[in-house]
């Protein structure tokens, strides 16, 4: 396996190499348009020359602010051609948002992809004294004077790079060979479930090494197809579906959206994918409607005969849908890693998978389990630090050893099991510890249970919030003679209530008394990432939730004394 010093020349290895072959396919006017990796190069260097003529220097941050597209991948390129470290930043962030991690950065652009996201940057212009240009992959019109913001097109940028290329090719050239392992590459912030975002630093050299080492153990082959759709403002599309994808000259197929995945699944017949695992919860709750024996086909159908295998991160895989899958001829693979470890720490190998562990560490990361329980990482995957931070840096990686914030547990052969996250431990009022995480795991094994959070911290006895599997509910109320007009109004009814009594009492039955359920809300609608109650990976912002329903939750222990734990 072939070692870079920085990913610019692992692109520019690619490209030399694989050429006149696909590397991005997209969608354009209604059909899949093909780039092949001269033409990425191309763009790039052209892109790169255009952002040296605007002034960017080695070691300046320059955001990217767009959900996924081609121009995203070549952004990414070019920004790091420069020397200079992206910015990646989540798209569906408000202006108030955006405004704090540019600030934060001291990024000197940001790059946007149309109108909408253009507007959160010129609403927060006067909070921004270091922004200089704005750049847009699709035309925009500037509501802010030329002389306080430059704003280009993405063509724009590349014609003026393309009329001076050939003067900076030996600049180019130099800069690239500057960089090093310990240049940083991007600034990530974690959207995190507690507290303030902070900017996690990671260098070229964390990327390369964790993108080689998932690589050596994932059996991706050259030119493999990956339907990619994880937001790469998340280090884990990053590394795996797009550094992987040049490291053997694969094809990088971009979703449209989420709403299309599936179409856009049956239609490219990718050979991986990864995902979160909302999408295969979702996913099987569809398939298990069928009768047995058409499953496998159905499940197989969607995937194409050229799958081999689906990854799964970002947040806990229910063991349930990890056998399930597996059983059924589709191997479904599940990792472990955070923003701050590049991201990936351990992996189940292909034909080695152990449902309800996140598998064995990859090639050349460390594990340890900590006397309370936490898990360590070591190796050359873990961050620099928080961008402007060394408080928070110094509390998390001690001895070089990271501290995850995550409870877990290592077998005999080296499986880790996550057992919850070490700040959402539950302590209640009697002293008892409890995890939330597998209370939650069992409440959405109920079919008509679709997301939950569970709460009780200083309290004595637990309670959880509840959003409903909505389409299964309303057919359910339909088949019993409820008629009701709108969500918010059948959340409220009793019949409902008693519904999910019954569901969450045969729940419970697996857990200890003092772990058990014993009051609980029901939403009338699902946790949303503009409502700022999911991460990019659709991971729950417990505390936010928690927060957000403080008051529901409060009157959830009142009027109770019968509901007092016990042993």
């Amino acid at each position: 396996m072939t070692t870079y010093s920085n990913l610019v020349s692992m692109n520019r290895a690619t490209c030399a190499e694989a050429g006149p072959r696909t590397a991005i396919r997209f969608r354009r006017f209604g059909r899949y348009t093909d780039l092949t990796w001269n033409e990425v190069r191309s763009q790039a260097d052209q892109a790169a020359s255009g952002l040296i003529q605007l002034g960017i220097q080695p070691g300046d941050r320059v955001a990217i602010f767009s959900e996924n597209r081609q121009e995203w991948i070549l952004t990414d390129l070019a920004i790091l051609s420069t020397g200079a470290a992206d910015v990646a930043m989540h798209a569906p962030l408000a202006p108030e948002q955006a405004a704090y991690q540019l600030e934060h950065s001291g990024s000197r652009g940001v790059f946007v992809s149309n109108q909408q996201q253009a507007d959160k940057i010129f609403d927060v212009i006067d909070q921004l004294p270091d922004l200089e240009f704005l750049i847009s992959y699709e035309s925009v019109s500037s509501s802010v004077d030329e002389s306080r913001l430059k704003v280009l097109s993405w063509d724009g940028l590349k014609h003026r790079g393309w009329s001076q290329l050939k003067e900076l090719r030996i600049e180019i050239d130099f800069r690239e060979q500057s960089i090093t392992g310990e240049t940083l590459a991007t600034v990530i912030y974690t959207s995190g479930t507690t507290g303030p975002p902070k900017g996690v630093m990671l260098s070229h050299g964390n990327l390369i090494t964790n993108a080689n080492a998932v690589l050596s153990i994932s059996e991706i082959h050259p030119q493999y197809v990956i339907l990619s759709w994880l937001p790469y403002s998340h280090i884990y599309a990053r590394t795996v579906d797009l550094y992987i994808s040049q490291l053997v000259q694969g094809v990088i197929a971009l979703a449209e959206s989420v709403e299309t995945l599936v179409d856009n699944l049956r239609e490219i017949q990718p050979h991986w994918m990864t995902s979160v695992p909302r999408f295969y919860e979702k996913l099987w709750s569809s398939i298990e409607r069928l009768p047995e024996e058409k499953r496998a086909p159905a499940l197989k159908g969607i995937f194409g005969r050229r799958l081999h295998h689906l990854a799964s991160g970002g947040a806990p895989l229910p063991k349930q849908i990890c056998e399930t899958f597996n059983n059924l001829g589709v191997p479904l693979l599940e990792g472990y890693g955070l923003t701050e470890t590049s991201p990936v720490i351990a992996f189940n190998r292909f034909g080695q998978v152990r449902p309800g562990t996140v598998g064995q560490a990859v090639p050349r990361v460390e594990i340890r389990i900590a006397e309370d329980g936490e898990i360590l990482s070591r190796g050359p995957h873990i961050m620099q630090g928080y961008w402007q931070n060394h408080e928070a840096t110094s509390k998390v990686i001690v001895d070089d050893w990271f501290h995850t914030g995550d409870i877990g547990e290592l077998d005999d052969e080296g499986f880790l099991k996550i057992t919850d996250r070490k700040k959402d431990i539950i302590v209640t009022s009697s002293g008892k510890n409890i995890a939330p995480t597998e209370i939650e795991r069992l409440l959405k094994m109920a079919p008509l249970i679709d997301q939950a959070v569970v709460y009780g911290d200083n309290r004595n006895f637990i309670t959880a919030i509840l959003v409903p599997a909505f389409d299964l509910l309303e057919s359910t109320l339909r088949d019993q003679g409820v008629r009701l007009q709108s969500k918010a109004e059948f959340i409220d009814q009793k019949e409902i209530l008693e519904l999910y009594t019954k569901v969450v009492e045969q729940q419970m039955i697996q857990v200890s008394n003092p772990e058990r359920v014993r009051r609980f809300l029901v939403l009338s609608r699902p946790f949303s990432l503009s409502e700022d109650e999911l991460t990019a990976t659709q991971k729950v912002r417990r505390r936010h939730v928690i927060d957000k329903y403080q008051e529901e939750l409060n009157a959830l222990y009142t009027n109770v004394a019968h509901l007092e734990d016990s042993d």
